[in-house]
């Protein structure tokens, strides 16, 4: 069990280390290329909040482990939420736009809704992937239609000033060091699955889960104590938007089938419950801030799942 422990640990590693560069090598590639600020922020910017769930749950759904790239999908919103948003929030309260809740909130409502309706049957098939993919399409073209000249200059802060060379050697690079480390984590993942006894799913919904978070959770923390936290909310929206309309529907389309049942009957529930509740709270607060007990209680939802996978999987094991 020691060699898939490391392959998932330097899996992680070049994950996080690669993902961010690639995001940026990509979004100056697509800049020197022509496009406009704006639709860089819409596309490659946004998008590649998801890259690792996305190239993850590639790798996972080619190898033949749809199991556990639904479950990297699942359980990163479900991270998001209550381990992110919710440890940012004790770190320093965080402002509420009232853009976010009119503008991205009903996307990611819709979305979760969609995902519900494509888990239901325990068939995660391509119709139902093509249906998450139509409404990516639509989210990309409201969020770019939405979008104001002041979004504008703060995505063109995250834009590395790359000349094309360099940065189409950068995007090769990392892309490499992305898959080759994606390639090493499912790997290791899958084995720590068959040797621990317990499904590909819980899996994918823990430690794969938490590591393609890791991400999200120290752009957070590190925003909230620069006092630059005004974003964490939409980043997290925006992430968990992605992972259901880019992500979930990678297995569906390259490994359609059966889902593991409890995809939708355990693990959607507490995401979808996590996902009314984060909207409740910014409904209430949307000329405020989210504070330290919202924070608490997201955080202490995430650990209680958390113990209550590791119960069921116990409860499971031969």
């Amino acid at each position: 069990m020691l060699l898939p422990l490391i392959a998932v640990l330097l899996g992680l590693c070049a994950l996080l280390w690669s993902a961010d560069r690639f995001v940026g090598a990509a979004a100056a590639t697509a800049r020197r290329a022509g496009m406009s600020t704006m639709l860089v922020g819409m596309t490659i910017v946004a998008l590649g909040t998801s890259a690792p769930e996305i190239v993850v749950s590639l790798m996972a759904s080619l190898d033949g482990i749809p199991n556990l790239a639904t479950g990297n999908a699942l359980g990163s919103n479900i991270a998001n939420i209550g381990l992110v948003l919710g440890i940012t929030a004790l770190v320093v309260p965080i402002p509420v736009r009232f853009s976010i809740v009119r503008r991205e909130l009903p996307l990611l409502l819709g979305a979760t809704g969609l995902a519900g309706y494509a888990l239901a049957n325990g068939h995660l098939g391509r119709l139902d992937a093509l249906l998450l993919l139509l409404l990516l399409g639509f989210s990309l073209w409201w969020l770019f239609r939405a979008d104001t000249p002041d979004a504008e200059e703060e995505v063109a802060g995250e834009i590395p000033d790359l000349a094309l060379p360099r940065a189409l050697l950068w995007l090769t690079i990392t892309l490499a060091i992305m898959v080759a480390g994606s390639r090493g984590l499912v790997w290791g993942a899958s084995e720590l699955a068959r040797d621990l006894g317990i499904s590909e799913l819980v899996i994918g919904l823990t430690i794969v889960a938490i590591g393609t978070s890791l991400p999200e959770l120290a752009a957070c923390v590190a925003s909230a104590l620069k006092r630059h936290h005004d974003l964490a909310i939409g980043n997290v929206i925006g992430s968990n938007l992605f992972n259901l309309l880019a992500v979930l529907p990678i297995p569906g389309l390259l490994a359609p089938g059966t889902a593991d049942p409890a995809a939708g009957g355990r693990d959607y529930p507490v995401m979808l419950g996590l996902t009314l509740a984060l909207g409740a709270l910014l409904l209430w607060h949307r000329y405020g801030h989210l504070g330290r007990l919202p924070g608490l209680l997201l955080a202490l939802a995430y650990f209680g799942y958390l113990g209550w996978l590791g119960m069921a999987s116990l409860a499971a094991a031969p």
